[in-house]
């Protein structure tokens, strides 16, 4: 991968030019993103419950089967045949949105609850990709 070397700081103003070399970065985004690439899946978020903690509508998720759920993270699971975003709340045994518009979930022994893994890296997609539109409901 070919990267621009610029380093863009609050202020921006200008861009380097388009005629400055390119530099080759030596790793893959795979590489800088993913931690255990045999435990790793991508996924599409939907709905706007988890967006106080910057995940939007068509963001990519890279969810990590390997990494241990802390209480607090945000971790994609199977609740009741429906696959959700939220952040865990372990102590209290809760799946917590990221709005206040949304109230908590408590699991009981009557849901179906499997954790698939933690979201270790979310992707705002500025532009849609048409690939991704075919993976959606």
């Amino acid at each position: 991968m070919f990267v621009i070397p610029i380093y863009i700081e609050a202020g921006v103003c200008g861009f380097e030019s388009p005629a400055a070399p390119y530099s080759e970065l030596g790793v893959s985004l795979d590489e800088l993103l993913i931690k255990h690439p045999d435990a790793t899946f991508i996924g599409v978020a939907s709905g706007s419950s988890m967006q106080d903690v910057g995940i939007f509508e068509g963001d990519l998720l890279i969810v990590d089967r390997a990494e241990q759920a802390k209480n607090g993270d945000v971790i994609v699971a199977n609740l009741n045949g429906l696959f959700v975003c939220k952040l865990l709340d372990k102590t209290n045994a809760r799946l917590l949105s990221a709005s206040p518009l949304y109230k908590p979930v408590q699991l009981t022994s009557c849901d179906e609850f499997q954790l698939e893994g933690v979201v270790t890296r979310s992707i705002r997609l500025h532009r849609q990709s048409p690939e991704l539109l075919l993976c959606m409901p």
